[in-house]
């Protein structure tokens, strides 16, 4: 139940967006398109764990809506590189959970991932904080993917091993 809630969340966003519209995208097999995700996924935070910004940018939309259950919402490209910058570059890493990931098509505009994900503080090893997350990513007329949404929701301190 919670699953379907999370998509239909998703879905929402997606159909209310102004910025959404059809592009020509190949069919892809739903194995090729989880491992394509998650490959964006890794690139994604490896930039976020390594503080190349423009890695970053050049991954998310410029009309990126960023929904966080603490802070807000944050709008544009820019406004979430600074973010980054300001707040994480040199104080928190991101994990993905193993095991987490869900990746499903969005026809004629790309694809949902949904997980959870782990901050590490490396200055306080011992603060472990775990959240969820629904992100939209567009694939582009150039065949290339944009992080278009992202809902992060869910924070709370991580069980102790």
């Amino acid at each position: 139940m919670k699953k379907a809630l999370f998509l239909l969340l998703a879905f929402t966003l997606l159909l209310a967006s102004p910025s959404t519209r059809a592009h020509a995208q190949t069919a892809v097999a739903p194995d090729q398109l989880f491992k394509t995700i998650q490959s964006l996924d890794t690139q994604l935070f490896d930039a976020y764990n390594h503080c190349d910004l423009t890695t970053l940018g050049s991954l998310v939309a410029e009309d990126l809506e960023f929904y966080h259950d603490k802070t807000g919402l944050a709008i544009g490209r820019q406004v979430f590189v600074d973010a980054i910058k300001n707040n994480i570059c040199g104080k928190v890493t991101r994990e993905l959970v193993p095991g987490t990931l869900e990746v499903y098509p969005i026809a004629n505009y790309g694809a949902v991932e949904i997980g959870v994900h782990r901050f590490h503080h490396p200055g306080d090893p011992g603060n472990i904080g775990e959240a969820r997350f629904i992100t939209l990513w567009q694939q582009q007329k150039d065949g290339t993917w944009k992080v278009t949404r992202v809902i992060s929701f869910d924070h709370h301190p991580a069980e102790k091993p």
